[in-house]
């Protein structure tokens, strides 16, 4: 796991393209505080640009920028690529006389593409990535990332024709051509989902190269990405293969249980110490489990708790660490770390994003950085075997909606739309309990929710209503628009069921875009490498060809999960309703991080960027602060631009 920069611009001496290399570098050093190196080619004015943190070969031998045996190629890698050893061993076949100087999978990635070429390559790697490789005999710079997209990489021209790229927004900071201007349509994105999309970027000229694509650059030029593997067709892969499940379940169970433990001992691969994140739910606990039982010793597993019982789920990870007998850890986190934390927020993540559960991930990371430099994590087992209630929830709705005629539903969702949200709210309160769990916290923005998705007339446009955050961005960013997630959503369409749209459009968005980016600058801030084993192919794939029947059964996803980790934990320990790693926000708004916020949502200081209209934004801090409605995650996409641009104003040149 490293940190990657580069730059291609006009000819200069190999001393000052060397030494914007290493600035480039240097404002990503974090990503790998265990060396560094640069290359230079001063005739085309590129440099590439290396920060290292050694995880397998910690010798000399891994060392980067890397150049091939053969003279071809250089690189600059980022990530793991778990499955190398059966590639060198595939690579040792093919090619005679291959001699390597260490056993890094750096040095396979490249001696793979002197080999088999770049698409060639691709196709055989399992693993998470991001890498840029100087092809000598052909002029051409090639940047690639893996499949799912859990390794970052920013790509862009600047007005003076410099390509600049790098694993962090900030790498391309350093250096002197960098002009950048904040495109108001990605702050529109960030209000909606709260995060940017692939591929767009904060700033208009950057771009992020999509998950599972790779770009080829000539005379500086960027072409389009091209895609190397596709969900569509995993998807449709894994549905051809299907079998009747009646009566075959535990053959299904042995299959996950057999794929899924293949890729946790290749992932538990490490030269470093190695550990695990364990919230005590579904997808961390079969994870730590899968650990133990390849382990020669205790793993070593953390998790984070809070002072409110409601959100608290560390009791639930120590009886299942005890049951497994993991060397256990626990931190716990209040309001007063979270004011602590907050103001380094916008330099953890060096473009705007708002998922709340950023704060606890740092923590969390932080806290296992101190025993472990690898930690393995259960995230995707969610979006892969149809964990999310949403899904179940969205289901539920739309096949009971989509049987009432589309003139009917308009007209109902104009009733609702009719009653103003405050009188819902004010309903909800005099019901209590009895009004539905569902609907106690803030009615009137679900009963406005429930209006809009009445009267949409797709899936797609249902399920983007129900998970996303603040519905008509320009009302509070004037002039700015929402672009079509197209990439995620042809691929989506593959989905046989309304269920399996929904997996499959947050795999291809949720997942890389907010998910993925979460842990990656959480973790790589603390310079501790993530390794999420369900987001391995094998694992995708085999996801994809397990009946429906097989993951939501009795009210419940996961049921195919639930089955395997039965046979590791007690179920009592683990079957309770979902919860999700979130923070008592809404407090905390009210409470320690009032003043915090207070003074980025001021209108003078919403004002100042002159993207933000105040007055919507203001109108729900103050209903937040008054316990009239609950709009946390809303006021936190606009807290975190804000913070972020305080941050980061001086580089709008």
């Amino acid at each position: 796991m490293c940190g990657i920069a580069g730059v291609w611009g006009q000819s200069a001496p190999i001393n000052a393209l060397n030494a914007m290399a290493r600035a480039m570098g240097e404002a990503i050093a974090h990503r790998g505080p265990d060396g560094r190196g640069e290359w230079a080619h001063p005739d085309l004015g590129l440099a590439l640009s290396h920060r290292r943190l050694a995880i397998i070969d910690l010798t000399d031998a891994g060392f980067q920028p890397m150049h091939a045996a053969s003279g071809r190629w250089t690189i600059v890698f980022n990530g793991e690529i778990y499955n190398y050893l059966v590639i060198r061993a595939e690579l040792e076949r093919a090619k005679a006389g291959v001699v390597w100087r260490g056993h890094s999978d750096t040095e396979l990635l490249i001696e793979a593409l002197d080999h088999w070429g770049v698409e060639g390559t691709l196709s055989r790697c399992d693993g998470m990535f991001a890498f840029a490789a100087w092809d000598h005999a052909e002029s051409r710079l090639i940047l690639a990332r893996d499949r799912l997209g859990e390794k970052p990489l920013y790509y862009g021209e600047m007005p003076d024709g410099t390509l600049l790229f790098g694993s962090e927004l900030r790498a391309l900071y350093a250096h002197p051509s960098w002009r950048g201007q904040i495109d108001r349509d990605a702050v529109g994105l960030l209000m909606h989902y709260n995060s940017i999309p692939a591929p767009w970027s904060i700033w208009q000229n950057v771009r992020k190269l999509p998950p599972a694509h790779w770009l080829e650059v000539r005379g500086r030029r960027a072409g389009e990405p091209k895609p190397y593997w596709s969900l569509r067709d995993a998807m449709q892969a894994g549905e051809s293969s299907r079998t009747a499940p009646a009566g075959a379940e535990g053959p299904w169970v042995d299959r996950l249980e057999a794929v899924l433990g293949e890729v946790v001992e290749q992932e538990m691969l490490s030269d470093v110490p190695l550990g695990a994140f364990l919230s005590g739910g579904i997808d961390s606990s079969l994870i730590v489990a899968m650990m133990q039982q390849r382990a020669t010793r205790p793993v070593k597993t953390f998790t984070i708790g809070f002072r409110e019982d409601s959100f608290d789920e560390a009791r639930f990870a120590r009886e299942v660490a005890a049951h497994l007998g993991t060397e256990h850890r626990e931190f716990y986190l209040s309001g007063d770390d979270a004011l602590a934390v907050v103001p380094r927020v916008a330099d953890l993540y060096d473009e705007p994003f708002s998922d709340s559960s950023q704060l606890p991930t740092w923590l969390v990371s932080h806290f296992a950085r101190q025993h472990v430099t690898v930690a393995l994590s259960g995230d995707a087992g969610d979006e892969l075997f149809a964990g999310y209630t949403r899904y179940l929830v969205g289901d539920g709705f739309w096949r009971r909606a989509s049987r009432v005629p589309y003139p009917l539903r308009r007209t109902l969702a104009a009733g609702l739309g009719v009653v103003p949200g405050k009188a819902w709210d004010a309903l909800g309160g005099a019901l209590g309990p009895l009004c539905p769990r569902l609907l106690r916290n803030s009615p009137g923005d679900k009963f406005s929710r429930i209006a809009r998705m009445l009267r949409e007339r797709s899936p797609a446009g249902f399920y983007d209503e129900l998970i996303s955050h603040w519905k008509d961005p320009a009302l509070l960013v004037p002039g700015a628009r929402l672009p079509a997630l197209t990439h995620a959503e042809s691929a989506a369409q593959a989905g046989r069921s309304d269920i399996e749209y929904m997996q499959a459009h947050d795999t291809l968005a949720y997942l890389p875009n907010d998910i993925l980016v979460k842990v990656d600058r959480a973790a790589m801030a603390v310079s501790l490498e993530t390794r999420a084993p369900f987001l391995d192919r094998r694992v995708v794939e085999f996801a994809w060809s397990v009946p429906e029947s097989l993951k939501v059964r009795d009210g419940n996803g996961k049921w195919l999960m639930r089955e395997l980790l039965a046979r590791h934990v007690p179920r009592p320990l683990f079957e309770r309703p979902k919860q999700g790693f979130g923070i008592p926000l809404g407090p905390w708004l009210r409470g320690p991080l009032r003043e915090w916020a207070e003074s980025l949502l001021s209108p003078a200081a919403l004002a100042d960027s002159g993207l933000f209209d105040p007055a919507p934004i203001r109108r729900k801090w103050e209903e937040h602060l008054r316990g009239q409605a609950a709009w946390h995650y809303y006021l936190w996409d606009v807290l975190m631009f804000q913070a972020w641009y305080q941050r980061y104003r001086s580089q709008v040149r």
